[in-house]
């Protein structure tokens, strides 16, 4: 396939309006957090006081100080120590899941779903395994559940002034996608798991689906084993490796790389996608503002005199940012909760749907199965549905 077909795959816009009250009655949200064990997520609590088309009705918290503490902050009456007696007494049209250990994500969603949601807005990773994913997305299919992950950035409304930047050659010829995730203290495994879903969900943005990954992961600089693996943290499942080093084939043909190394990172670099083309690099940084910038000329011809980084805007290369708090809407997920109003309005799917959620945990999880197979091409869909790390 050719190179720049990619483009042509990009979703046309994501400028979200705020279709306001009189559209329908304001949709009922029933809250689902869990202080201690991933609390409320990035905002996903406070992110509805933003949306005058929802209200909150309730709040399930199975931590008593942490649900009497949300229930004052944001000022809800309803409060509940068990979530399924939320949903099954308050039906809440939309159910927000906030607790970041993904262990409580299948359970609540499934839940969700049952008890009649139109929506669910959840915090990420998605869940453990694609067999989790797969669950959830069939129980969501026969009711017509639609699931949009925070994967906020997604959401940005300068995503498609950069699909229309690379068609029109800013570019040039694109080359690659590198993706880095914080490379701080949980660099490796745990870096992938709780940031890479991120960036491949960014990243396929622009590269369709992918297709196979080849990679390696390393405790210590030396390949990981089973003799490493055990449980890791946020409700993840077993993990392994303080090292990751990724390459995926894609629909488009554009390869996509992704590596985290524990401690690598510096607070300025790192989290964020590259689009690298023979005629500059267009850099995207997760949750930074400006989240995009450019830098003309070939990336692999040394100049004498250093090009200089330039924003891209709604408006442009070097352009004012002419939307009015475009960083903050997509920060407090504004811009996702109302993408997913839309979804449920015009019964389509969210612009980060349950599929494409899967999507980075298939990515995920590839990862770990070419390592298994001790770096083989391993082709997406994969067969294998479990943490790949539980048949080492």
């Amino acid at each position: 396939m050719n190179r720049r077909h990619f483009i042509n795959n990009a979703a046309a816009s994501l400028a979200i309006t705020s279709m306001g009250a009189e559209a329908s009655s304001k949709l009922r949200v029933g809250l689902i957090g869990h202080t201690g064990r991933g609390n409320y997520g990035h905002g996903i609590d406070t992110m509805w006081s933003f949306l005058p088309e929802t209200e909150i009705v309730a709040i399930a918290d199975a931590d008593a100080t942490g649900l009497a503490a949300e229930l004052k902050k944001l000022n809800v009456t309803k409060g509940y120590a068990d979530y399924l007696k939320m949903l099954t007494e308050t039906k809440p049209d939309i159910v927000a899941i906030g607790p970041r250990h993904i262990d409580q994500h299948r359970d609540m969603c499934l839940a969700a779903i049952a008890a009649g949601a139109k929506g669910i807005y959840m915090e990420k990773p998605f869940c453990r395994s694609l067999a989790e994913a797969d669950e959830i997305i069939a129980a969501a299919e026969k009711t017509g559940t639609k699931i949009a992950l925070a994967h906020r950035n997604r959401y940005h409304s300068v995503l498609p002034v950069i699909a229309q930047l690379i068609k029109d050659g800013a570019l040039g010829q694109v080359l690659e996608v590198r993706a880095r995730g914080k490379e701080d203290k949980r660099g490796g495994s745990l870096d992938l798991w709780v940031l890479g879903g991120h960036v491949f969900n960014l990243a396929c943005y622009f590269t369709g689906k992918p297709l196979s990954c080849s990679a390696t992961v390393l405790q210590d600089h030396r390949l990981v084993t089973k003799a490493d693996v055990k449980d890791g943290d946020e409700g993840i499942g077993v993990l392994a490796g303080n090292e990751v080093h990724a390459r995926f084939e894609t629909e488009s043909g554009l390869p996509v790389f992704f590596d985290s190394v524990h401690d690598a990172g510096t607070k300025e670099a790192g989290f964020g996608v590259q689009l690298i083309g023979n005629k500059g690099i267009i850099d995207m940084r997760m949750d930074e503002n400006p989240f995009a910038q450019f830098l003309a000329g070939n990336p692999f011809d040394p100049v004498q005199e250093p090009h200089a980084w330039t924003p891209v805007s709604t408006a442009g290369i070097g352009q004012p940012e002419p939307v009015a708090d475009a960083y903050k809407q997509v920060m407090n997920h504004a811009v996702g909760g109302l993408d997913l109003i839309a979804a449920i309005r015009e019964n389509r799917q969210p612009l980060c749907s349950a599929y494409e959620a899967r999507t980075a945990i298939e990515m995920i999880s590839a990862i770990f199965e070419s390592h298994r197979l001790e770096g083989q091409r391993a082709a997406l869909p994969l067969s294998t549905r479990v943490n790949p790390f539980t048949l080492l």
